[in-house]
């Protein structure tokens, strides 16, 4: 998504000035979001598995449920930054430090979804690409089936 730092500050009602008292650039911006959504994501898998007493079975589960509802499919601004973020890293070329926290961020989300028969990589792609074609698809019967029929496929070997 293109957007001036002129719109991005008009829109937090801030001067163009106060941007750069704060960033030295649009790209600094964009860093420090990853970043920070990255670590958001990051707590939100440490306190999955606080609630289910260290059980990371039942909070992968929990994430699953979570990921693959009509509600995350329906709040993309407040969903997952592995989601949110793909097309725009994947536009801005290698050696950003956004890149470089997003492909950590991606593979420890991996890590945090294998299991003994299932291959955390596999497992999130699958989330992915539900959760974007299930977006794509919203207002159409398909889009629940994505949801359900890949839930079901995540959850069976469980």
């Amino acid at each position: 998504m293109q957007v001036s730092v002129a719109d991005l500050m008009k829109a937090a009602g801030l001067t163009h000035g106060a941007f750069y008292k704060q960033f030295t650039s649009k790209e600094a911006l964009v860093d420090e979001a990853t970043a920070h959504a990255f670590a958001e994501l990051t707590q939100r898998h440490r306190a999955g598995l606080e609630r289910h007493n260290g059980q990371r079975t039942a909070a992968q589960q929990a994430l699953i449920d979570t990921y693959l509802s009509v509600e995350h499919r329906d709040d993309p601004a407040d969903g997952c930054p592995v989601a949110a973020l793909a097309t725009d890293i994947a536009r801005e070329g290698g050696g950003r430090e956004a890149r470089r926290v997003y492909a950590e961020g991606v593979a420890e989300f991996a890590g945090f979804l294998a299991t003994d028969d299932q291959d955390g990589v596999v497992r999130l792609c699958t989330l992915f690409g539900a959760l974007v074609l299930s977006r794509a698809t919203k207002g159409s019967p398909l889009s629940g089936e994505i949801l359900a029929t890949v839930h079901a496929a995540l959850t069976e070997a469980d």
